[in-house]
């Protein structure tokens, strides 16, 4: 059965969800990217992979690094035999290192109770480490077919502006924007596995954050937002993320070091490469440490 409909207009634009559902398939279906974690033979592993890299990651910079890693570890069991700081190595200046972390003890979780085999349930998913609701979701609807809600960032955007004609969802994921969601997924599990991947394309591809492109959008003449003449934000102030100078730059860097080499190095020598705030590398240092991220060995020296 398709999605459910509402009874009244937004803005005056009806609201017809299995409408605008099939114009966004049939819109994926001559525009997707061809990515190899969409491909049938990335299976749940690729996906779930591919969904630990993308957080707050373009797909540019994920792709060879994916490629990569499916190469040396093409299962959970795979990863999970090596030493997590293999993985952190690995996972290069994707940024957000404890993602690597985590997708390494997601793997032993995997490998040691469920036989290797990526879950397919929403619960088993969430209890990983590094799972949130948005990431067992996506891999259980994407890896394994399931019908779940998918709500990322770009989704969320493309409902909001069909649906409610504002420009943005709100900052925070609450009960009525869920319950809006969920009628729009269709009955089917395929087809709302498919629709999960084709909203989410459409918000990065078409129904952009900065200059959509509304003259490309399929869904156009449904559009509540559109129709309202692309009315500007009006809720809280939207705050872009800073990088240079911060503690995760700093941080980035001292990882950077470690990275380079297999052997272990001096703190002194690690900490020299930020020499602009000796305190500030200290204070990263430190938080790599508590974050298990970096390690010291018998002679106080420092590695992954």
């Amino acid at each position: 059965m398709p999605p459910t409909s509402l009874a009244a207009p937004a803005h005056g634009v009806p609201l017809d969800r299995p409408a605008i559902v099939d114009s966004v398939l049939g819109w994926y279906a001559t525009h997707a990217r061809p990515l190899p974690w969409r491909e049938p033979q990335a299976g749940p592993w690729g996906v779930m992979v591919s969904e630990f890299m993308l957080q707050q990651t373009p797909v540019a910079r994920v792709l060879p690094a994916w490629t990569a890693w499916m190469e040396r570890w093409p299962s959970p069991a795979a990863l999970a035999a090596e030493p997590v700081g293999e993985a952190v190595r690995a996972w290069g200046r994707l940024g957000y290192p404890r993602r690597a972390q985590r997708l390494h003890a997601s793997a032993t979780v995997i490998r040691d109770e469920y036989d290797g085999r990526v879950p397919d349930d929403v619960e088993a998913l969430r209890a990983l480490p590094g799972v949130g609701e948005y990431t067992a979701a996506a891999i259980a609807a994407f890896g394994h077919g399931r019908r779940t809600l998918v709500l990322d960032t770009n989704v969320r955007r493309v409902l909001a502006r069909i649906e409610t004609g504002r420009a943005f969802a709100p900052d925070h994921l609450a009960r009525a924007e869920r319950e809006r969601g969920q009628a729009w997924v269709p009955r089917a599990p395929d087809a709302a596995a498919a629709w999960a991947a084709a909203s989410m394309e459409l918000g990065a591809l078409v129904c952009t954050a900065e200059r959509p492109r509304c003259t490309d959008c399929p869904v156009r003449p449904h559009c509540a937002w559109f129709a309202a003449g692309r009315p500007a934000w009006d809720g809280a102030p939207r705050k872009g993320q800073t990088y240079a100078g911060t503690d995760r730059q700093c941080r980035g860097v001292l990882l950077a070091g470690l990275r380079e080499t297999e052997a272990a190095v001096p703190a002194a020598a690690l900490l020299a490469r930020w020499p602009s705030d000796p305190a500030q590398a200290r204070r990263a240092l430190d938080s790599l440490l508590a974050d298990g991220l970096v390690r010291t060995d018998a002679a106080g020296n420092l590695r992954l």
